[in-house]
């Protein structure tokens, strides 16, 4: 792994971590009653909060439980789930730049899920084996292009955009990938697939979101137990060993969590991109850097912001599915050029 020091964000001078986290998660509720009532049968609040505690009409608690519940809480636990990866990567990384789309992590989880999809359809537009197989080929694919980009870039001459641009160019080497499997593929695959790689959560079902709970609660404790590391982590290798910490074994366990959180989300919601660089910077730019309640702070501001781009989507191209990785995309790529441009400046 590369030893690029990571680049200090600026931290203000006072700061309530606890009340800042409260404000955090204040927010993340308002995002979630907001993507409720939001819809094309637009509802107040009171006919949403009368429908979700089962006192409402039929109709308001059917759209609610049917439709809008698990399309919000989906949105919110990919949210998560991608920006804790991306923070994950850029301990292991010591690179503000890293998340996984940057890195081409979530082309290869892509690939393999599209790949999934190419082998096991058939004539008839169905799955011959179980569509719950499809996360295992993500991660397949997802560790192949992470632990391509690890190898090449530990070769290469340090700095974070080295890093970036092998990731880069493995990530259009798995999009390549991509383009060739919908057109060599089954027709009928092709729509599905282009949908869903730019990310998408209009087809939620409550099947997904536990799914997708089971494996957050299984990995936020073991990366909760690994916030002493992270924090010991952000000294240079040399330091880092004279306190104890295996480097090289962490940065890999690490490494592995974020490709198995990357998966997890590309498997049920696409190539959302951007969040994983996004929520990081935020949650330190609000918290500072150590590891727990930054933790919390990106998995908190990871939800809001893919609960707020999928309300987006909804409100202002209705009846329309637009996927909701085109608004993260929207902010993420100037966010992204922001951050590089100042990498480039510090290590020229």
């Amino acid at each position: 792994m590369t030893g690029v020091t990571v680049i200090a964000e600026p931290r203000p001078k006072t700061r309530n971590g606890t009340a800042l986290l409260i404000g955090l998660a204040v927010v993340l509720l308002l995002s979630a009653l907001l993507g409720l009532g939001i819809g094309s049968s637009s509802m107040t609040l009171e006919r949403l909060l009368l429908a979700v505690i089962g006192q409402g009409a039929q109709t308001d608690e059917l759209i609610i439980w049917t439709l809008r519940a698990p399309r919000v809480l989906l949105s919110g636990l990919a949210g998560m789930t991608l920006a804790l990866a991306g923070l994950l990567l850029q301990r292991a990384t010591r690179n503000p730049l890293a998340a996984p789309s940057v890195l081409g992590i979530t082309d290869g989880a892509a690939l393999g899920a599209v790949g999934f999809l190419f082998l096991f359809s058939n004539e008839s537009n169905s799955l011959t084996v179980s569509i719950y197989w499809q996360p295992l080929a993500a991660a397949c694919g997802a560790a192949v292009f992470a632990v391509l980009v690890a190898v090449l870039a530990k070769g290469a001459a340090r700095g974070p955009v080295s890093l970036i641009l092998h990731g880069f160019a493995l990530g259009k080497l798995a999009q390549a990938g991509v383009t060739m499997l919908m057109i060599v593929g089954p027709v009928y695959r092709a729509n599905q697939a282009a949908t869903w790689l730019a990310g998408s959560v209009h087809q939620a079902r409550w099947i997904d979101v536990a799914i997708i709970s089971v494996l957050l609660a299984a990995i936020v404790p073991v990366v909760l137990l690994l916030a002493r590391r992270m924090d010991q982590l952000l000294l240079d290798d040399a330091s880092a060993e004279a306190s104890g910490l295996p480097v090289m074994q962490t940065q890999a366990l690490l490494l592995a969590l974020a490709v198995v959180l990357t998966a997890a989300a590309v498997s049920f919601v696409g190539a959302i991109g951007f969040v994983g660089l996004i929520a990081p910077h935020a949650a330190r730019l609000l918290l500072g850097t150590r590891a727990l309640p930054v933790m919390i702070g990106t998995a908190f501001i990871g939800a809001v912001l893919v609960v707020l781009a999928d309300v987006v989507v909804r409100y202002l191209f209705a009846p329309f599915e637009v996927p909701t990785g085109a608004v993260t995309a929207l902010i993420g790529a100037p966010y992204f050029l922001y951050i590089l441009f100042r990498s480039g400046r510090a290590h020229a």
